[in-house]
């Protein structure tokens, strides 16, 4: 991939966390050395150094590295920053301008979603979070959208990790329950909220796609029961998923090449 070995310490440390991220599968040192044509101690030297940063994290039972919680906030930060997301923005007020329900983009931060842009409705009768808020992930539509998709390793420890909080009597406790939902969300293409989080309250997301197939976001709707059904969610199904496309394509086109 790379010819020769990269001269600065910084453009090292900028190719070892581009291979984490854009790998499938936690890397370790050996790979990292051969990934980017460098020999292990340089590899080891600059891994152990983000680790310390608290950029990258290390598996101790794998000795293999994953995104770190400061570089997971970093990226985020710089995703639901004005600059990023004025394009998606527009896409999404056009939505709830159509719709008259509260439309959020949310993205996985460790077991929880953080949404990064957000349009409330007109109603009174409404939830009212800001960018920048954090959900549970196991009982909101956006939530479960992305933990479904999730790859089977990171699925699994999220589910022994994370705390399934009951807060209704439809909330989900039982991960063996959750994950038969999170296999049907999977085949479905969108996941719902059925009052799980709140009574009266339902949801439903599609999955924002960045070019190359992968699920970087979720598009959320929701609103009193009384007032959406999720019968009438489900048919507003093919606006919402034309959003999201429209919306995958402005945060790509925002983000820096």
């Amino acid at each position: 991939m790379y010819k020769s070995e990269p001269n600065s310490a910084l453009q090292k440390a900028l190719l070892v966390l581009e291979a984490i991220v854009q790998d499938v599968r936690p890397l370790g040192v050996v790979d990292m050395a051969e990934e980017l044509n460098v020999s292990r101690q340089t590899a080891h030297r600059v891994i152990r150094q983000l680790e310390q940063l608290g950029l990258l994290h290390k598996d101790p039972s794998r000795e293999r590295y994953i995104p770190g919680t400061r570089l997971r906030t970093l990226a985020i930060k710089t995703i639901s920053s004005v600059q990023s997301t004025r394009g998606t923005h527009t896409i999404l007020k056009k939505l709830v301008d159509e719709i008259n329900e509260t439309c959020n983009i949310g993205m996985l931060d460790g077991n929880e979603i953080i949404y990064i842009d957000r349009v409330e409705c007109e109603w009174p009768l409404r939830v009212q979070l800001k960018p920048g808020s954090h959900v549970p992930v196991h009982c909101t539509a956006i939530g479960k959208l992305m933990l479904a998709h999730l790859g089977s390793d990171q699925r699994q420890k999220t589910l022994r990790t994370m705390d399934m909080q009951k807060f209704t009597k439809n909330t989900i406790t039982d991960p063996q329950l959750l994950e038969a939902q999170l296999d049907q969300i999977v085949a479905q293409g969108y996941s719902i909220n059925n009052q799980e989080d709140a009574i009266g309250l339902i949801a439903i997301a599609v999955p924002i796609y960045d070019p190359n197939g992968a699920i970087v976001a979720g598009l959320g709707v929701h609103a009193p029961e009384p007032r959406y059904s999720i019968a009438k969610a489900i048919s507003d199904l093919p606006r919402f998923q034309a959003s999201a496309e429209r919306i995958g394509v402005a945060m790509c086109a925002n983000s820096p090449s």
